[in-house]
């Protein structure tokens, strides 16, 4: 389905499916700042062992919500030639009467410092594997806002305390169910400079991620290239592994689309999202700008 009137292309040959056939998974520990996190890689073949490298792509989950309940996410996402890493952070902001799980800005430089270490590691699974140079965002919710201030080069409580400077190996993002509301209670421009930003949503979604609040955000992007990705029938939690996950704020509307299908079809626009603005992939960024949403009924797409 097609949102701003652009002349679609037809059908392409290219295939949106996964490029790869198998993805792994470890837990570990970042030694920085404690957390635990989950690591998803493609296995890749071991012909191409030293051709193949895959950017770091680092989730920042929602607030409350086990790391846990992104796996099938994850999975799909490193299936497309991505490292996926979704820490566990939890802290205390006793300005809101809260502790427990909720992402914040430092944890990118720490990630990205670990993943160095990690590449250099002779025992880790991904050693040697990694592109240093290259790191996209994904999150969901608040975790979402968190990508977008940081991208923003800014620091705002509660999304991030202290000092923050945006690494310049930050490439490309992708965030679902967000806005910056979400996060610091206000809406602000945000000055990417480039980098090219997604903004996915569920159309049933019942929080504060309304399409109105989203589509404040997403007009506040300051440069171009970005796109507003709209779902067809996923509410606010259509990216975990089941609906209203355990110990999170529940979303009252009840998704028409269903779980499985949600979480495939927002992985699949993320990744080929990155894809095309990192790696530079001409047919994702085809089906991204052109064809995708005319091939996917459950998709709507504006674009600038």
């Amino acid at each position: 389905m097609v949102s701003d009137g652009e002349t679609i292309t037809g059908a392409t040959t290219f295939s949106p499916h996964p490029l790869f056939g198998l993805v792994n998974s470890y837990k570990t520990t970042i030694p920085t700042n404690g957390d635990s996190a989950d690591i998803y890689f493609p296995v890749i073949p071991s012909s191409n062992i030293n051709q193949i490298k895959t950017p770091i792509a680092l989730f920042l989950p929602g607030s409350r919500v086990d790391i846990s309940q992104y796996s099938q996410f994850a999975n799909i996402v490193a299936s497309y030639g991505f490292t996926v890493v979704v820490p566990e952070h939890i802290r205390s902001l006793p300005d809101f009467g809260f502790s427990g799980l909720v992402p914040e800005a430092s944890q990118i430089s720490h990630v990205l410092d670990f993943m160095v270490t990690e590449n250099s590691n002779p025992n880790s699974p991904i050693a040697g594997t990694l592109d240093l140079d290259k790191l996209v965002l994904l999150g969901h919710s608040f975790g979402g806002a968190v990508g977008l201030t940081a991208i923003d080069n800014s620091c705002i409580y509660p999304v991030c305390e202290g000092e923050f400077q945006r690494p310049q190996q930050l490439q490309a993002a992708a965030f679902f169910a967000t806005n910056t509301f979400v996060g610091i209670g206000k809406f602000i421009p945000i000055r990417n400079q480039g980098i090219p930003i997604a903004l996915i949503l569920g159309s049933q979604d019942g929080s504060s991620v309304t399409p109105q609040t989203t589509q404040t955000s997403y007009d506040l992007i300051q440069e171009s290239p970005k796109a507003l990705i709209t779902i067809e029938g996923a509410n606010h939690y259509g990216i975990t592994n089941i609906n209203n996950p355990p110990g999170a704020r529940p979303d009252p509307n009840i998704p028409t689309l269903t779980q499985e299908k949600s979480i495939e079809t927002i992985a699949r626009w993320s990744a080929l999202f990155l894809l095309a603005h990192t790696l530079g992939d001409r047919s994702a960024l085809d089906y991204v700008n052109n064809t995708g949403d005319t091939l996917d009924e459950n998709v709507t797409v504006t674009r600038h």
